[in-house]
């Protein structure tokens, strides 16, 4: 965890530093925020910013995203009021930080930020065979593909092999290929000069250079254009860069690992990926099972979720019922350890008793597992007895169930989400049309948006006009 705190360093926040530090946090400091985006664009990078609330917050953040720069900012202050502390998390704050400092809530939130708590869990042989293989090569210098469908955990493996390898003090740093635009891609990779195009005001040092000596993690590599591919291949090869509008090239020590949801050699034979940059990509590759593949993993993955959430809603852990994990073994499971864990952090905010049952375990449209077939309707059998089968009425009274059952059990910050998602889809995925519609601003909407994109939602483009309907909660 890299900690950038900007403001003055007062004693009651050296001593917040301090407990930081003692959770692992590496801390760098500087006083004002201008200063702060300059760091970060020198490729100093930071996994959290710490700001003084009397700070201008909205523009560091408006500073930073200029220059595509996203990291996480919470708030803090010494003797700041509700009101202040309410100002500080509507300029774009995720949390406030009242001092002197609580150790309890400064490990909460590097915890929370970190996302430490991803380990590698398994007890199926399956799985068990691929970590075998991954602690073999975690501290060699070989590039490494993950594959495998999406939410298997291609992420927390490629976090895995960096803290297993000779590199695990250095960074680790990931790039979403097919989240960045095409055209900006480039620059957020490989850095650019001032004056390289409109806008680079400034020197900004790309992924390449920020993760020498570490990992460099470039998540869903099959989504990069062909001509970035080339571009990506000499880097490797050569283990030098070119900043765009540089005009020599810069070396970089780094190793890569790369993953992808979609099957490479057939996108060679598409004639959509090199063929020599997937031989440079592949020395080893690591295909992580489906969760149906490893049946032996659902039961301790869906624990440790509920543990988890159960401590971070600050509820009691409630053990499963014989039904619920029957269900959950029996369920097909998608969206693989995504879907699990967003099930279970539902499930324990949904369950009432000592135990969380098999009701509390609902699919992301409100819809229970029913013994984990595919989330068919619910009480189809007592509409079928009331309605003589399955004809139009019985459809249309389990059409009319599903949409009214749809909401309950849902949390507000779902249902949010479902309105968002549908309204773009209905603007044909124009931003500011939708947040007219929604009456939210353009920047809270983005946002929003940032938040679900990051969840793993497919966010409808502009002129889409894709459903958000079947999308992942």
């Amino acid at each position: 965890m890299r900690l950038l705190v900007v403001g003055r360093l007062s004693g009651q926040l050296a001593s917040a530093v301090k407990m930081a530090m003692a959770h692992g946090a590496k801390v760098n400091h500087v006083e004002r925020a201008d200063q702060a985006t300059e760091q970060l664009r020198r490729g100093q990078g930071a996994d959290l910013l710490m700001v003084d609330y009397q700070l201008d917050i909205a523009a560091l953040i408006a500073a930073n995203e200029a220059e595509r720069i996203t990291i996480p900012v919470v708030a803090f202050g010494v003797d700041a009021d509700a009101r202040e502390a309410a100002a500080a998390i509507k300029a774009g704050a995720k949390e406030f930080i009242p001092l002197p400092p609580d150790a309890e809530l400064i490990a909460a939130v590097l915890s929370a930020v970190a996302d430490d708590e991803k380990p590698m869990i398994s007890a199926d042989p399956a799985m068990k065979a691929v970590l075998q293989l991954a602690d073999q090569v975690a501290r060699s210098e070989a590039s490494i593909l993950i594959t495998g469908e999406s939410g298997v955990g291609k992420e927390v493996m490629a976090r895995y092999l960096h803290e297993h390898s000779r590199r695990s003090e250095r960074p680790f740093i990931s790039v979403n290929c097919a989240a960045i635009p095409d055209n900006l891609l480039e620059s957020e990779l490989f850095g650019h000069e001032k004056g390289a195009f409109t806008g680079a005001v400034a020197r900004r040092i790309g992924k390449f250079e920020e993760a020498d000596g570490g990992t460099l993690l470039l998540d869903e590599i099959s989504e990069m254009d062909a001509r970035l591919q080339a571009k990506l291949l000499r880097a490797i090869q050569e283990r030098v860069i070119d900043r765009v509008g540089g005009s020599k090239p810069v070396p970089v020590n780094i190793r890569i690992i790369a993953t992808s949801n979609r099957d490479l050699s057939k996108a060679v034979a598409e004639g959509t990926f090199r063929e020599d940059l997937l031989y440079r990509l592949n020395v080893v590759n690591l295909r992580l099972p489906s969760l149906r593949e490893r049946p032996g993993d659902i039961g301790v993955l869906a624990d440790h979720f509920i543990k988890k959430y159960a401590a971070a809603n600050g509820v009691p852990v409630r053990p499963m019922s014989v039904a619920a994990r029957q269900a959950v073994a029996a369920h097909r499971w998608p969206g693989n350890v995504r879907e699990l864990e967003n099930a279970m952090h539902r499930a324990v905010l949904l369950a009432v008793g000592p135990e969380i049952d098999a009701d509390a375990i609902r699919l992301p449209d409100g819809q229970p597992l029913l013994g984990g077939s595919s989330g068919a309707a619910p009480q189809t059998a007592g509409y079928e007895a009331a309605y003589g089968g399955g004809g139009v009425a019985a459809r249309a009274a389990q059409a009319a169930d599903a949409v009214t059952r749809s909401f309950v059990g849902q949390t507000v910050a779902a249902m949010e989400k479902t309105l968002i998602l549908d309204t773009l889809s209905h603007c044909l995925g124009n931003r500011t049309h939708a947040a007219n519609i929604l009456g939210i601003s353009i920047r809270t909407l983005r946002n929003k948006l940032n938040e679900y994109a990051d969840e793993g939602t497919a966010i409808p483009a502009p002129q889409s006009g894709v459903s958000a309907a079947g999308y992942a909660a």
